[in-house]
């Protein structure tokens, strides 16, 4: 398969979009929405200040510098890509996808609006880039934060691993 990708806007309501293999997530979620031992979207104290991502089975969910229309990038790759230099934060964790299609959306929209993306089914490692860019667009409503790239780099995982943060970007880091 050759290099898939997606250049997309999206509203990142709440501070976060979601990445995931979205059916799936939907029966996981059936069973597990009401344990109270699990935090919503994944998004424990550590996810939150450390390693901004959540992390929940079939999904990330990608926290954002800006309640705003936030840019992304995602790109599936036959193997392992280099590093982005320029990224200030960077974080891999895997995403399970047995459907082979990715749904990407926020709070504020609705997984059928969102764009989506056919990937390798199976386990697939992400690694979330976070790159310091101009605003997007002047359609930016104008929330405070810093303004980024959100780059998620795909590829098939051979077998299943920890989360890893693989550049610490500076905390507070939303400002």
């Amino acid at each position: 398969m050759g290099a898939a990708s997606l250049r997309f806007l999206i509203d990142a309501d709440h501070g976060q979009f979601y990445v995931q293999d979205f059916e799936l997530y939907r029966a996981w979620i059936a069973e597990h929405a009401i344990d109270p031992d699990l935090p919503p979207a994944g998004w424990t104290h550590e996810a939150v200040y450390v390693h901004r991502v959540g992390v929940e089975p079939h999904s990330i969910a990608v926290g954002t510098a800006r309640d705003d229309l936030v840019e992304s990038l995602i790109t599936v790759h036959a193997s392992t890509p280099i590093i982005e230099a320029s990224a200030e934060h960077i974080v891999e964790a895997d995403l399970d996808v047995p459907s082979g299609e990715l749904a990407v959306y926020s709070p504020s929209v609705d997984p059928v609006d969102g764009p989506s993306l056919a990937v390798p089914a199976g386990l697939l490692r992400a690694r979330v880039s976070y790159i310091p860019s101009p605003p997007p667009t002047a359609e930016v409503n104008g929330s405070p934060g810093d303004h980024f790239l959100y780059q998620v780099d795909l590829w098939p995982a051979g077998q299943p691993r920890e989360l890893l943060i693989v550049r610490q970007g500076p905390n507070p880091w939303a400002g």
